[in-house]
C-alpha cells in the first residue's frame, strides 16, 4: 500500500501526519495508526483502493459548491463567498432583529455590511445559509467588574466536595448557595465549581465529572428538591421511602459512596415525582414550559436514560453501540414506540433535569444576587463518554469510534487515554456547528463564566482508536477560528467571561487567539518556575490569564509542601526507586525557591506562632494577590489548608478520585479561623494590586 496517498488522505482529513513532541522533538504517525484513526473518523484506508476512495470522496466535498449551513464572520469584516459566487450576486439578509437587508457581493465576491452580532439567515441564488457575526472579544472580567483593569478574586470548589446537613452524602445546590453568599459577603467575585455534566443514572459506578453521559444536561443528582418543590413534599418523600436513616449515616462518611448515595437519591426523586404528577402542584406549568422549551435534544437524552435503565433490569449492554441497530437510531420507528410504552420512565428523567436546571438557576441568582460580579464559573469537560447520551444523539458530530487522550511525554512515558469522545470537524461543519452551540448555551445557562477544560481542543485534539493504547493516536486539528467566534458570540450574549485551561503542550499560535478574544488563560503557581527553580516574579506575571495556586489534578498547597502526591505515588507502587529518589530531591528545591520567593515580601513569615506550612500558604496567597491577573481563584482547598487533592491522574479506583469531601458546611467553611485569614490576606492584596495598577 501506498504511505504516500496514505499520508496525503491523513492531511486531507485535518491529521497531523509529523508533529513536535513536549520536548521538540520531530515525530512521525506510523502508517497502522493513520489507517486506524482514519477509519475512526469514517475514512477507510485499509487498502489502495480504500485510500483513492476515501480521497475521491474528500475531494468532492473540498469541490463541493453548495453553501454550508453556517459561516462565520468578525463584525465589520468582510465575507470571502468568491469560491461559490461571482461578484454582483443579490443576496437578502433576514437578520435576527427582524430587519431585512437586500444586497449584492462587491468586486471581490464578498458579502459587506454593517451587520450586527448575532446569526442572521442569508439567501443568495438559490441556497441559504446562517451567518454567525461574532464580535471581537468575549465578555471579559472587566466588563463583568466593571473596572477597566480588573484585580477580582474569587473561589473554586468541588460541588461534591460540599457539605450541608441534610445533603445525603455529597454536595447540592444548596450546599453551592450557601457557599456563593458566604464568598460574596467576604468580596468575592466568582465561584468556579467542577463540572455538573449529565452522568449515567444506570450506572452509579461512573462518577468521575470529566466523563460524562453528556455535555448538554446536567446531573440531576446534585439537585436539591425541597428548594424548588418545598421541604414538605421533600420530608413526606423521605418519609415514603424510608430513606432517613439511609441518608444520615452516608452524610456522616468522610468519603462519598457513591454508588449507594445515588441509588438512594434517585428513590428519593422517584417518590418526588410520583407526588409530583399525581398532584396539581403550582410548578407543573413551569415543568410543561421547561420540556417544552428543551425540545428535541431534552427528548432524547430522557429517552437515552430510559433505554438505558431497561438495559440494565435485563442485564445487557448500556452502551449503544452493542443495541440492536434500530436502539441505535434515534430516530427509529422502534425508538418512537419504545417512547410511546415508557412515557411515564422518560418525563421522570425530563422532572429531574427541570430540579437541577432549576436549583442551579437559583444558585447563580443567588451568588450574583449577593453581590458577585461574575456569580459561578461552569467547567466544560473536554469531551463525552462515546457510551453515553450526547454521542447516541448526535453520531455524525461526534468521534464515538475515537477516544481523547495526550501523546506520551517526558512524564507519562505510555501516553494518555482520557476515555471520551470529542466532536468531529467535519460532523460540525456539516451540521452548522449546531453540537457545539448548543453545549455552550447549556453551560452558560445558569452561569457568569465557563472554564473549557483543555482549551487545546478547540485547535487540536490527540484521538485514539477505542481499545488502542495512546502512542497509537495522532493530532486532529479543529476549525478553531469559527470555534472562537461563535465562543465569543455565545459569551457576548451570555454576559460570561471565558478561561481557557491551557496548561501543557499549547499549540503554537493558540494562546495569541486566546489573548485576542479576551479569553483568559491559565497559571498555576506550583508550575511558574523557570528551568533553574526560580519562581515567577509578581510583576511577571501576564494580564491576561487568571492565577491560581492549584488544580484538581495537582496536589493541594499544602500536600505538595508535604510531597503528599509523591506519597501517594510510592504507596499505589507507581514509581520506581530512582524516581522517587529525584522527585524528591527536585521537590526539595522546588520548596527553598518558593520560600525564597515568598521571603521577599517582608510581611510574609513574621508570626512566630503559626506553622511554617500555615505561614507558607498565608505568604502564597497574598503573592497571588498582587500578581496583574484579572482574576486570582482560590481552591477552598488551599483556603482551608487541607492535605490531600481531589483527583490523582493516572488512577481510578485506588485512589478516592473525586470523592473526598471538605469538612465543615458550606454555610460556615469560610468561618474557618486560616480560611478567613487567608481571604482577608488576598482581598487586601487584590486591592493593593488594583491601586498600583491603576
Amino acid at each position: 500500500m501506498s504511505d504516500a496517498q496514505l499520508e496525503i488522505l491523513a492531511s486531507r482529513a485535518g491529521l497531523a501526519v509529523d508533529w513536535i513532541d513536549a520536548n521538540g522533538h520531530l515525530q512521525h504517525v506510523s502508517s497502522d495508526a493513520l489507517r486506524a484513526v482514519l477509519k475512526g473518523l469514517g475514512h477507510p484506508a485499509d487498502t489502495d483502493e480504500a485510500i483513492a476512495a476515501s480521497l475521491q470522496d474528500l475531494e468532492r466535498m473540498l469541490q463541493d459548491k453548495h453553501l454550508p449551513p453556517l459561516l462565520s464572520v468578525d463584525i465589520d469584516t468582510p465575507l470571502d463567498l468568491a469560491r461559490y459566487f461571482t461578484p454582483g450576486t443579490p443576496c437578502r439578509l433576514d437578520l435576527e432583529n427582524g430587519k431585512v437587508l437586500t444586497l449584492e457581493l462587491n468586486a471581490d465576491a464578498a458579502l459587506t455590511g454593517d451587520l450586527p452580532v448575532g446569526y442572521h439567515r442569508v439567501h443568495i441564488a438559490d441556497q441559504q445559509f446562517t451567518l454567525a457575526v461574532a464580535p471581537r472579544r468575549c465578555y471579559s472580567v472587566a466588563d463583568a467588574v466593571d473596572c477597566q483593569t480588573p484585580r477580582a478574586w474569587g473561589l473554586s470548589a468541588q460541588l461534591y466536595a460540599l457539605r450541608r446537613s441534610g445533603d445525603g452524602g455529597f454536595g447540592d445546590t444548596q450546599a453551592l448557595e450557601q457557599l456563593a453568599r458566604a464568598a460574596a459577603e467576604r468580596g468575592a467575585d466568582a465561584l468556579a465549581i467542577s463540572p455538573m455534566h449529565a452522568m449515567f443514572s444506570a450506572d452509579t459506578e461512573r462518577y468521575s465529572p470529566y466523563s460524562p453521559s453528556s455535555r448538554l444536561f446536567l446531573n440531576s443528582l446534585y439537585a436539591s428538591p425541597g428548594c424548588i418543590l418545598g421541604e414538605r413534599a421533600l420530608r413526606d418523600a423521605i418519609d415514603s421511602t424510608g430513606l432517613a436513616d439511609e441518608l444520615q449515616e452516608l452524610e456522616q462518611q468522610s468519603l462519598i459512596d457513591w454508588p449507594a448515595a445515588a441509588k438512594a437519591k434517585q428513590r428519593l426523586l422517584r417518590a418526588l415525582f410520583e407526588d409530583f404528577r399525581a398532584g396539581d402542584h403550582p410548578q407543573h406549568a413551569d415543568f410543561l414550559s421547561f420540556r417544552q422549551a428543551g425540545g428535541e435534544a431534552l427528548e432524547n437524552h430522557c429517552r437515552f436514560e430510559a433505554l438505558q435503565a431497561r438495559q440494565t433490569a435485563n442485564g445487557e449492554s448500556l452502551d449503544w453501540r452493542d443495541w440492536p441497530q434500530a436502539w441505535r437510531n434515534p430516530e427509529s420507528p422502534e425508538l418512537r414506540q419504545f417512547a410511546e410504552e415508557h412515557i411515564e420512565e422518560i418525563a421522570f428523567y425530563a422532572f429531574s433535569q427541570w430540579l437541577i436546571a432549576r436549583c442551579l438557576e437559583r444558585a447563580q441568582q443567588a451568588a450574583r444576587g449577593a453581590g458577585m460580579g461574575v456569580g459561578l464559573i461552569a467547567d466544560l469537560a473536554v469531551g463525552a463518554d462515546g457510551a453515553g447520551s450526547q454521542a447516541w444523539s448526535r453520531q455524525d458530530e461526534l468521534l464515538a469510534e475515537l477516544t481523547v487522550g495526550a501523546p506520551p511525554d517526558i512524564l507519562n512515558r505510555a501516553g494518555q487515554g482520557w476515555g471520551i469522545s470529542a466532536f468531529s470537524p467535519e460532523g460540525l461543519r456539516r451540521h452548522g456547528f449546531r453540537a457545539f452551540i448548543e453545549m455552550l448555551r447549556a453551560n452558560l445557562a445558569h452561569a457568569g463564566g465557563l472554564r473549557i477544560d483543555h482549551v487545546m481542543g478547540l485547535q487540536r485534539l490527540w484521538v485514539i482508536p477505542k481499545d488502542a493504547s495512546p502512542r497509537d493516536g495522532a493530532y486532529l486539528y479543529y476549525p478553531v477560528d469559527d470555534l472562537l467566534r461563535l465562543l465569543a458570540l455565545e459569551s457576548s450574549r451570555h454576559q460570561a467571561i471565558v478561561l481557557g485551561e491551557d496548561l501543557g503542550t499549547v499549540p503554537d499560535g493558540l494562546r495569541d487567539k486566546l489573548i485576542a478574544r479576551a479569553m483568559l488563560g491559565m497559571r498555576v503557581l506550583l508550575f511558574e518556575q523557570d528551568h533553574g527553580g526560580q519562581f515567577t516574579p509578581i510583576l511577571d506575571w501576564p494580564d491576561n490569564a487568571l492565577a491560581t495556586t492549584s488544580t484538581h489534578d495537582l496536589p493541594t498547597l499544602n500536600g505538595w509542601w508535604h510531597s503528599r502526591d509523591i506519597d501517594w505515588n510510592i504507596q499505589l507502587g507507581l514509581i520506581d526507586a530512582p524516581t522517587v529518589e529525584q522527585w524528591s530531591e527536585h521537590r526539595l528545591r522546588e520548596r527553598e525557591s518558593l520560600r525564597r520567593a515568598l521571603r521577599q515580601d517582608p510581611q510574609n513569615f513574621r508570626d512566630e506562632v503559626r506553622s511554617e506550612t500555615e505561614h507558607m500558604l498565608d505568604a502564597s496567597v497574598r503573592y497571588l494577590g498582587h500578581t496583574r491577573a484579572p482574576l486570582v481563584l482560590l481552591p477552598l482547598e488551599d483556603a482551608l489548608g487541607v492535605e490531600e487533592q481531589a483527583n490523582l491522574p493516572g488512577t481510578t479506583d485506588i485512589h478516592p478520585n473525586w470523592r473526598r469531601r471538605l469538612p465543615d458546611e458550606a454555610a460556615s467553611l469560610l468561618d474557618d479561623e486560616n480560611a478567613a485569614r487567608r481571604l482577608e490576606l488576598l482581598a487586601v492584596a487584590r486591592q493593593q494590586a488594583s491601586e498600583r495598577d491603576r
